[in-house]
């Protein structure tokens, strides 16, 4: 048995760039019909453009911290597509600094993109999964839904917020054979990730920490995380429900981090 997705409508909030393309293009590999939801209309059209000519797929303009936006949007793609059977909620900004700070409109930015989005488009969607008998919920979350870096409060804050919601979630909407699960990733080499890198005044020095940050010696990439996505929206998990798979490399893995295994502590060896 193979993975596909052929008579399957999957939408994708955040698909225009990074990870959201790398999982608009997977779905459209094994046959979905694909709903891209993003607030880049430029990006959004220009992914939609190059993999139509393949499969079905759509952009809708949308920022998913607008639950109008996030209504009309798939509205028009139910409409469109005639149901929707997987989500893959994974729009999400970055921000930085403490509680002190943050700004309230830096806060609530935040939580209206990383946490609302997904809470919004949720309430928009498992609607026409139940018409359809069933469907499938992948979060994209973060290594920081279960560990912090420093000056990210809200950021953190958001991702931890997302685990709580799939785990209420996955609960809610077993009984109607929806299953909700999140993706954790480590460091992935995104546009994101670029733009963070480049507040610094040695981008290289940051991206070559990374690297480092994961015991296989370097960052992800979004198609990796896209094959874990498309992996838990399929029904080779289909006793899958509630779970936090980590994309990180074995990122989280060693007591005091990978720093802590180079400097010779703990059971550091070298082969």
């Amino acid at each position: 048995m193979s993975i596909h997705f052929r008579d399957k409508v999957v939408v994708v909030t955040g698909g225009a760039m990074g990870i959201g393309e790398a999982a608009v293009r997977k779905f459209a590999e094994l046959g979905a019909s694909v709903a891209i939801l993003d607030v880049n209309a430029d990006a959004g059209r220009k992914t939609a453009q190059a993999l139509g000519k393949e499969t079905r797929v759509a952009f809708y303009p949308c920022n998913v911290g607008s639950p109008a936006e996030v209504e009309e949007a798939v509205a028009s793609a139910i409409r469109d597509f005639g149901g929707i059977d997987v989500l893959v909620s994974n729009a999400g900004i970055q921000r930085y600094g403490d509680v002190i700070g943050t700004t309230e409109e830096l806060w609530d930015e935040v939580m209206a993109v990383n946490l609302k989005g997904c809470f919004h488009s949720a309430k928009h969607v498992v609607p026409s999964m139940k018409k359809r008998g069933g469907g499938a919920i992948v979060v994209v979350g973060s290594v920081q839904c279960f560990t912090a870096v420093g000056n990210s409060a809200a950021y953190v804050t958001a991702k931890h917020a997302l685990l709580g919601l799939v785990r209420a979630m996955s609960l809610d909407y077993a009984q109607q054979n929806i299953r909700v699960n999140c993706v954790c990733p480590g460091a992935i080499d995104t546009p994101m990730l670029r733009w963070a890198a480049n507040l610094d005044a040695n981008p290289e020095k940051v991206l070559a920490t990374c690297d480092r940050m994961h015991a296989l010696g370097r960052m992800g990439k979004p198609e990796e995380v896209a094959s874990a996505i498309a992996f838990l929206a399929s029904d080779w998990a289909s006793f899958i429900t509630g779970a936090a798979l980590m994309v990180d490399g074995g990122m989280l893995v060693p007591t005091g981090g990978m720093g802590f295994q180079e400097g010779g502590t703990g059971a550091a060896t070298k082969t």
